[in-house]
Parts: C-alpha cells; sequence; structure tokens
C-alpha cells in the first residue's frame, strides 16, 4: 500500500464500497461470503476466475486435523472452521468435507508428533497414540519404522479447496455481493475518505480493504517484500496397488515427519489415485515464473518414499500440479491491520497449511473489517513480530 501517493479527486464515477476485498482465494471468498452475509456492501476482485489454478487453494483435496501440531492456538480457530464449513455444506447443498480420522507420524520426539499430543492433551480432544506395530495392523497400507509412533485423531478428514470457494463465492453473489473477476489491483491508496483501490479497468472507494492476494500479496503490501518467500509444491496421484486398502472408508489422511523437519502428506483414494505431496522443500520461486511442470525428479523424489511408507501405494503415476505456498519466517499466518492504515487488513500468507481454516478466518476478517476485532487470539499472527 502507498501511502504517500499525492492526493487526488475521486472522480464521480467512483464506486463506493463499505468492505473491498483483493484475492478470492480460500480467505478472500470466505471472507466476502461473511460480509455479504451481515448485508454490508462488499466487492470482491481477482486478477484471475476463481477458483483456478494459479494459487494455493486448489490440488482437488486439502486436510484438515484438529490435534494440531504447529501449536496449540490454533485448535480454536479449526474447531470454528470445522463448524463454519459444515455450516456451508448446508448452504451449498454439496459435499465439502469427508471425515477419514488422520495419522500424524514420526518418531515420538518429532516436531510432528509430540506437537499432536501437546495441542490434543490442552484442548482435551479425543486421540491415540499408536506404535508402528499397531499403525501396520489398523492401516495396512501405511509401512511406518519400526521406531516410528503415529497420533491418530477421529475428526481429521478432507476438504475440496475449489468446490469450497466456489460455494462461497456462489452464495455471497446471491447475497448481493459485486464479484469482479480477471481484474488485477495495481494499488490501494490512503484517502481521508477512505482507501481508493486501483485495478487495471476501475478504480473503487471502500471503507475497509481485507487484502488476502496469497502469492501476489507482496505486490500491495510492499513492506512484506522482504519478509515472504513462495515456495513451488508439487502434488502428485500414483495408482495404488492393491486400491481395497486405500479408500476413505478405512484409510486415513496422513502426515510424516520422515526426517527431522523433513515432511510429506497424503490422501485416501478417492477414485482418481493416491494423492501424496511433499511438505515445503520446494524451491524458492515466484508467482509470476514459477515451474508449473512436473518433471521426472519431482516423481522419483516421491517415489523414494512411497516404496518406504507406503509400497502399495507406488503404482503408475498418473498425473501432476504445481500449487504454491506463501511463507512466513516462522510458519504462521498474518492476519492484521496494516500499520501505517488500519483501515487495510492483510490477511492469507498462510505457510502452506491455511486452506482448512478458511471459513473461520473469512468470519475473523469480517468482524475485523465491521467492528475492529475479533473473538479469538490473533497475537500469533500479528505482522509487527516480523520488525
Amino acid at each position: 500500500m502507498d501511502a504517500h501517493t499525492p492526493c487526488r479527486m475521486i472522480s464521480a464515477e467512483t464506486v463506493v464500497y463499505d468492505v473491498v476485498v483483493v484475492g478470492l482465494g480460500a480467505m478472500g471468498s470466505a471472507a466476502v461470503y461473511r460480509l455479504a452475509r451481515r448485508g454490508v456492501k462488499v466487492l470482491g476482485l481477482d486478477r484471475f476466475e476463481p477458483p483456478h489454478t494459479f494459487g494455493s487453494s486448489r490440488g482437488e483435496t486439502r486436510v484438515i486435523r484438529e490435534a494440531y501440531f504447529e501449536h496449540p492456538s490454533y485448535v480454536p480457530l479449526v474447531q470454528r472452521a470445522y463448524d463454519l464449513w459444515a455450516e456451508l455444506e448446508r448452504e451449498a447443498e454439496e459435499q465439502l468435507y469427508v471425515k477419514t480420522g488422520g495419522l500424524m507420524i514420526g518418531d515420538r520426539e518429532s516436531t510432528v508428533v509430540h506437537g499432536a499430543i501437546q495441542s490434543a492433551r490442552e484442548h482435551r480432544l479425543p486421540h491415540e497414540v499408536l506404535g508402528s506395530a499397531e499403525i501396520r495392523k489398523r492401516y495396512t497400507g501405511l509401512n511406518p519404522a519400526d521406531e516410528m509412533v503415529g497420533v491418530l485423531e477421529p475428526r481429521a478428514g478432507i476438504l475440496f479447496p475449489e468446490k469450497c470457494v466456489a460455494a462461497h463465492l456462489r452464495l455471497a453473489k446471491k447475497l448481493g455481493a459485486e464479484i469482479r473477476t480477471n481484474e488485477r489491483v495495481v494499488g490501494c491508496e490512503s484517502k481521508p475518505e477512505g482507501i481508493l483501490v486501483r485495478s487495471d479497468t476501475g478504480k473503487y472507494l471502500a471503507r475497509r480493504v481485507i487484502v488476502s492476494a496469497g502469492p501476489w500479496v507482496m505486490e500491495l503490501v510492499r513492506e512484506l517484500g522482504a519478509v515472504l518467500q513462495v515456495e513451488r509444491q508439487v502434488l502428485l496421484w500414483f495408482e495404488t496397488l492393491e486400491k481395497e486398502i486405500f479408500g476413505p472408508e478405512r484409510f486415513p489422511i496422513h502426515l510424516w515427519e520422515y526426517e527431522p523437519d523433513k515432511m510429506f502428506y497424503g490422501f485416501p483414494d478417492l477414485g482418481s489415485g493416491l494423492k501424496v505431496a511433499f511438505h515445503h522443500q520446494g524451491e524458492i520461486t515466484d508467482a509470476a515464473w514459477v515451474k508449473r511442470e512436473v518433471t521426472e525428479g519431482d516423481i522419483a523424489a516421491m517415489r523414494t518414499l512411497l516404496g518406504k511408507y507406503l509400497p502399495a501405494g507406488n503404482g503408475r503415476f498418473l498425473r501432476g500440479t504445481v500449487c504454491l505456498y506463501t511463507n512466513t519466517p516462522d510458519g504462521h499466518f498474518i492476519i492484521d491491520k496494516h500499520p501505517r492504515d488500519e483501515r487495510v487488513i492483510v490477511a492469507s500468507p498462510c505457510s502452506g497449511h491455511g486452506f482448512k481454516f478458511g471459513s473461520a478466518i473469512g468470519e475473523v476478517l469480517a468482524d475485523l473489517a465491521i467492528g475492529g476485532k475479533s473473538r479469538f487470539d490473533l497475537s500469533l499472527f500479528r505482522l509487527g513480530r516480523f520488525n
């Protein structure tokens, strides 16, 4: 945001909104919907046609889990997200979530296992700690090393990201929200009467602006250019060798810390193959010039892990795609008011683990835009921690 741009007169053609939301992925689409439900005059802008294939809210499936190893402070937020995803399912009249249970697997003192147990105990969440033999017995598709354990949580499962984004936007429009796609925002200027949002085709005046532009957020909040990194992430699907053991009714979502701070995760076979991906370890890139083709090296690196930990899932390679993480230095989100103009709210650089929270963060952003505060503790997500 450029607060130093000389003031210009607002033309008679400039449309005035209560809130303009820039970026309509996981967080932006939910925010537009929540604002529209409250009768707010809201405009949503996106440079593409969401749900699209260029950012982070894609790949057919996303994990949702409750015993959050990253930090116990996330648990109340994801619990609210469960409620709001269920509400969205009812409103949209389509399935957006499948309960499969979830396993966090690693050495007992690994970040994944230790953190999941800590969150589960602090928030009294149902869970089991399983030894490697018990994991192999219950889930014959998984082959953990003897020294590994798993934290099993029953409510974990799958969200369908493209369907979730589409549902939020469709329902928001029905409630009166204006959605403009294929329109790139080029700048936001602080004015006494509001925030002037300029796109490549028009300009809009807003009392509040929510910037939830994912890997493009640095174009609008330049202070983040030295803080955030965009990371290339490859999603891969493989044919299973024993299809019957990988169905969602008997096979959980799973996340492995197979070496210290090295992780990969996977899903049941929903009929289109076993989906697996590394969690981080991708090359640092840029949203404009990221390499979007899946390489033989990408496939070979994953086959090494499949052969060791999911041998019955190491079948024929079916397909792959690339998505983007936008990472903060500490791996936590950014949800905060802009330090130079609190009428601008910055959200959604979520370090590769944010989609599950989208419904709840949309509500948080609506609360911040309307009343200036949220009932959730957002201190973990403050911009000032990077000063």
